[in-house]
C-alpha cells in the first residue's frame, strides 16, 4: 500500500504516439522508460523518486504486455545488483533510489558495474535531496560518477529535456559500454509539465530471452587480468566514445546572445532558478530568450572540450553555476580554459557560496554580484533591478519569529512510534538515562522534543550496529531504535545478526508499523497487508529468532504504554544476556486512515452504524501541569485558556484532529498523571438502542448536574 492510488498516472503510462502527456517530472520519467524500450526496472523507494516506484507497481498489467519486468528491491545494492543483466546481455536495465544515501548502499555493485562495462543499456536514476529541504546529509552524487567514471546527466528542468535525456542516455550507455547516471533534482520531479509522447517499446532483447540464451564474457568481470585491462578501456575506449557521443547529439545546449562578453555555465538542473534570476535583472524572458549566454550542460561528466573552449573563446568572464561543494565543475572548466591558453576569467564559488543550496536569493546576489563586477553596463544606473523583491530585514525577520514559533518535526497524530518513547521516558525516569542509538525513519523524530531520546544515526537499519562499540560490562545496557523498513533494508544482517555473532548484551528496539512507512507506504516482507505481486506476512521475531536471538518480546499494541514502559524495563534489567530485541509493532496510523476513511464514509454513506472514538479533556479536573504534554507531544494535544479568572495557567485541550487512538489516556494511566482524558464516541446512523442509550445518560447527567448546583455554595449580591 502506497501513500495514494496512481490509477491517473497509469493510465497516462498507456498513451501513444501523437498524444500529449501532462504530469510530474518523475512521471515523464516513467514514461519516458517504457518508450526507451526498457526491460527491466528495479530500486528502492524514497523522496524524490516514491512516485516512479509506486506508478510501476501499481502499472504490473501494462509492464507484463510489454514483456519488462519490475522489482521493489530489498535496498539499493540489491537494485544495483540487478544491472548485472545489462552486463552480458543487450537489454536496457534501469534502477532507482534517493540520492547520495542510495548511491553509497550500492557502492560495491555500482563500482563492480562500471569497471567491467556492460552491453545493454544500463541507467541509474538518483533523486538528488541536495538543500534546505532534503532529509540526508549535504553531499552530491557528482564525486561518485567521477570516481567510477559513470557518465552523470543532470537534464534542464522541462518535460521534454528529461524524456529526451533519458531515452539518449541508454544510447550513451550502449556506445560507450558504460552505465549512466540520471540526476533529477527534487523540484524537477516535482514540476509540471507537457511533452508529446512516442509509443512504448517492447525490448529488442527480454530477461526471458537472456535465460533461455544465456552467454558469458571473461572480459566483462572484473578479475584480474581483466580488472587492470578495465581502468585502461574506460580511458582508451569508452571517455572518447561518450565525448563524441555527447558532442555529435548535442546534449548540451547554448542559448546564445551574439555580442556578450560574458557568459555562464550551469548544471542542466540549474536551469530555471538561472533564468528566474536574469528575467529579475531584466535580462531574459519567461521563454528562456536571454541577453546573458548560457551553457546549458544537461551532462556534467565527462565534460566536452571543444563545447567549452568554443562558448569561453570571446568571454572576458565566465560564471559558473555549481550547486554544492566542492568545485568540481569548476576546477575543471579552469584547467579546459588554462590548456586551451584562453584568458577569459573563471568565476563560480565567490559569487556562489561554497556550500548551501541555491534559492532563488542566492542566485539572484550571485548573478548580480558577477554582472556588477564584469558587465556594469548590462544593469545601467541601478544596484539591483526594479523587480528583484526587496530582501526581509533582520529586525523583519525577529518580529516575524515572535509571531511564528519553532515548530520541530514530530509524530503525526496517532502515531503508533510515540507511546514507545512515552514509555522509555517512563523508564527513564526510574533508571536512569541510556545510551540510546537512532536509526532512519519516522523514530528519528524522538530526538527532538518532547522526547530528547537518542544521540546517533548512522544509516538505514544501522541503529544497532552503531552500539557495537558499546558491548562493555557496565551497570547500563545500550539501546538502540530501528524500524521494520530498515529491519528488511540490512538491519537484520548488519544490527541483529552482528549482535548475535558478538554476543552483544543489549537492548533493540524494533519498531514494526506494518509498511516502509518513512518513504510512503510501501509494503515490506512483514507487512499484514494482502499483496497480490509480492510475498507478505513474514513475521520479524521468526526472522530474529531465526538468527539465534533467544530473548524476544512482540508487543501488537504499542498504545499500551504500560506494557511498553515494563518489557522495556524488563529487557534492562533481566539477568540474562545477550541480545534482546523488542519487536514493537501496531500499524502506522496514516495509513489506517487512508485504508479506513474511505469504508467508514462509505458505510455511513449507506446509512449503516460507525462509531467514530474522540478523546477529550475535563477542565474542571486538568490541573495545568501539561505533564500529559511532556510525555506525548501529540499535534492534536494542546493549550487553551479558561474564562475563570481564579485559574491563571492554560490547561490541556484536543482538537478535532484527534483520531481517537488513545494514547494520551494511556500515557496519564501509566504515568499516574490527572484523570482528566475522557472517551467519547461519535455514533452516525445509531441504532434505537443507542438513541435509547443517549436519552437515558442524558437524564442522568442532568440529574447529576441539576443536584451539584443546589449543593454549591452561592453568594447574593446587592
Amino acid at each position: 500500500m502506497a501513500e495514494r492510488s496512481f490509477a491517473r498516472e497509469v493510465e497516462q503510462l498507456k498513451i501513444g504516439a501523437g498524444e500529449e502527456f501532462r504530469g510530474e517530472g518523475i512521471l515523464a520519467v516513467t514514461k519516458a522508460l517504457l518508450q526507451s524500450g526498457v526491460g527491466y526496472v528495479g530500486g528502492y523507494q524514497g523522496a524524490p523518486i516514491s512516485h516512479l516506484m509506486d506508478v510501476l507497481a501499481d502499472a504490473q498489467d501494462i509492464l507484463g504486455e510489454l514483456g519488462v519486468h519490475f522489482e521493489a528491491s530489498a535496498s539499493e545494492a540489491s537494485a544495483a545488483a540487478t544491472l548485472a543483466a545489462s552486463v552480458h546481455y543487450p537489454i536496457r536495465g534501469a534502477v532507482t533510489w534517493k540520492g547520495t544515501v542510495g548511491t553509497n548502499v550500492a557502492s560495491d555493485a555500482l563500482a563492480n558495474l562500471a569497471s567491467g562495462g556492460v552491453k545493454g543499456g544500463a541507467m541509474i536514476i538518483v533523486g538528488e535531496d541536495y538543500g534546505e529541504g532534503s532529509s540526508i546529509m549535504q553531499e552530491r552524487s557528482h564525486a561518485f560518477a567521477m570516481k567510477s567514471q559513470i557518465w552523470l546527466l543532470d537534464p534542464r528542468p522541462n518535460l521534454e529535456t528529461i524524456v529526451r535525456m533519458v531515452e539518449e542516455g541508454f544510447e550513451l550507455s550502449e556506445a560507450s559500454n558504460t552505465p549512466v547516471m540520471l540526476e533529477i533534482r527534487i523540484r524537477t520531479c516535482h514540476l509540471h509539465g507537457r511533452f508529446v509522447a512516442r509509443d512504448n517499446r517492447k525490448p529488442a532483447f527480454t530477461v526471458k530471452d537472456a535465460l533461455e540464451r544465456p552467454a558469458r564474457d571473461t572480459s566483462r568481470i572484473v578479475l584480474p587480468p581483466a580488472s587492470y585491462a578495465h581502468e585502461h578501456e574506460k580511458i582508451n575506449h569508452r571517455l572518447p566514445a561518450a565525448i563524441r557521443f555527447v558532442r555529435e547529439r548535442k546534449l548540451n545546449e547554448v542559448f546564445d546572445a551574439p555580442g556578450s562578453k560574458v557568459g555562464i555555465v550551469l548544471q542542466g538542473g540549474m536551469y530555471n532558478a538561472v533564468i528566474r534570476a536574469l528575467e529579475r535583472f531584466g535580462l531574459a524572458d519567461v521563454w528562456g530568450n536571454t541577453e546573458v549566454p548560457l551553457y546549458v550542460l544537461n551532462v556534467t561528466y565527462p565534460l566536452v572540450d571543444d563545447e567549452v573552449v568554443d562558448f569561453c573563446r570571446d568571454k572576458d568572464a565566465v560564471l559558473v553555476v555549481e550547486e554544492g561543494q566542492p568545485d568540481y565543475l569548476e576546477q575543471a572548466l579552469s584547467k579546459i580554459l588554462r590548456n586551451a591558453g584562453l584568458g577569459a576569467r573563471l568565476l563560480g564559488k565567490g559569487p556562489f557560496p561554497m556550500a548551501g543550496e541555491y534559492t532563488a536569493k542566492v542566485m539572484s546576489e550571485g548573478i548580480g554580484a558577477f554582472l556588477r563586477a564584469h558587465a556594469p553596463a548590462m544593469l545601467p544606473d541601478r544596484d539591483r533591478a526594479p523587480n528583484v523583491p526587496a530582501d526581509l530585514d533582520d529586525e523583519t525577520l525577529k518580529a516575524l519569529a515572535k509571531e511564528v514559533p519553532m515548530r520541530p518535526a514530530g509524530f503525526c497524530t496517532g502515531c503508533p512510534e510515540r507511546p514507545i518513547f512515552s514509555a522509555m521516558k517512563l523508564v527513564e525516569k526510574e533508571l536512569g538515562e541510556h545510551q540510546v542509538a537512532s536509526d532512519i525513519g519516522c523514530h528519528l523524530f524522538s530526538i527532538l522534543p518532547p522526547f530528547n531520546i537518542g544521540g546517533t544515526t548512522m544509516g538505514y537499519g544501522l541503529g544497532p550496529a552503531s552500539n557495537s562499540a558499546f558491548n562493555v560490562a557496565a551497570k547500563k545496557r545500550p539501546i538502540a531504535v530501528m524500524g521494520d523498513g530498515g529491519f528488511w533494508h540490512n538491519g537484520l544482517s548488519s544490527g541483529i545478526t552482528n549482535a548475535v555473532f558478538n554476543k552483544h548484551d543489549g537492548v533493540t528496539i524494533v519498531v514494526d508499523n506494518f509498511y516502509s512507512a518513512a518513504t510512503g507506504g510501501q509494503d515490506i516482507p512483514s507487512s499484514r497487508a494482502n499483496n497480490r505481486t509480492r510475498s507478505t506476512h513474514h513475521p520479524i521475531e521468526k526472522a530474529v529468532r531465526g538468527v539465534g536471538v533467544d530473548w524476544v518480546r512482540t508487543i501488537d499494541r504499542t498504545y499500551d504504554v504500560g506494557r511498553m514502559r515494563d518489557t522495556l524495563k524488563e529487557a534492562l534489567t533481566t539477568p540474562e544476556k545477550g541480545p534482546k530485541v523488542i519487536v514493537a509493532a501496531s500499524e502506522c496510523m496514516l495509513n489506517r486512515q487512508r485504508r479506513e476513511r474511505p469504508l467508514m464514509q462509505q458505510a455511513e454513506k449507506d446509512g449503516r452504524r460507525v462509531v467514530r472514538s474522540r478523546f477529550g479533556v475535563d477542565e474542571d479536573v486538568c490541573t495545568g501541569d501539561h505533564a500529559c504534554i511532556r510525555l506525548s507531544g501529540c499535534p492534536s494535544l494542546s493549550v487553551k485558556r479558561l474564562d475563570d479568572p481564579l485559574r491563571d495557567d492554560p490547561v490541556a485541550a484536543i482538537d478535532q484532529s484527534c483520531v481517537g487512538c488513545g494514547n494520551c489516556g494511556e500515557v496519564a494511566d501509566a504515568a499516574v498523571l490527572c484523570p482528566s482524558f475522557y472517551r467519547a464516541d461519535i455514533v452516525s446512523n445509531p441504532s434505537g438502542w443507542d438513541r435509547f442509550m443517549a436519552a437515558m445518560r442524558a437524564k442522568v447527567t442532568g440529574f447529576l448536574q441539576r443536584r451539584r448546583a443546589a449543593r454549591r455554595l452561592g453568594f447574593e449580591t446587592t
